[in-house]
């Protein structure tokens, strides 16, 4: 399954879960369903991944974490807030460079309308 395949996945349940349960909720509950909802679906999750730096041959573990990774190739940041903010973008984008990742969605429950709470970042070129 592609990067992209994955993220028609992830939106359309990101807007179901939204629909179904209003905006506004601790970030926590919708991880938890979210991470569910997507594993039903037949895909692989890891929840709060962590995520170390590697650099000029040396490991560092820094306690990055991740809301969730899907098949090893997206990321997920979730947020229930009233709007994202640059540092937002900046916190996924580290993350998909951390890891070599090509494709991130932050997704904020805390929108009105989930649509305009999703934000897709990419890192390099998706194929």
């Amino acid at each position: 399954m592609t990067e992209n395949e994955i993220g028609q996945i992830v939106v359309d349940t990101a807007i179901q879960l939204h629909k179904e349960l209003g905006p506004g909720l601790l970030e926590s509950v919708y991880e938890a369903i979210f991470a569910r909802r997507l594993a039903k679906k037949g895909l692989q999750i890891q929840r709060q991944a962590g995520i170390s730096i590697d650099f000029d041959g040396e490991h560092f573990d820094e306690g990055f974490r991740a809301d969730l990774m899907v098949e090893g190739k997206v990321i997920l940041e979730l947020k229930s807030i009233e709007k994202i903010a640059p540092v937002h973008k900046k916190q996924l984008l580290t993350y998909l460079k951390l890891t070599g990742m090509k494709l991130g969605f932050l997704l904020n429950f805390g929108e009105e309308l989930m649509k305009t709470g999703i934000v897709r970042i990419i890192n390099g070129n998706l194929t």
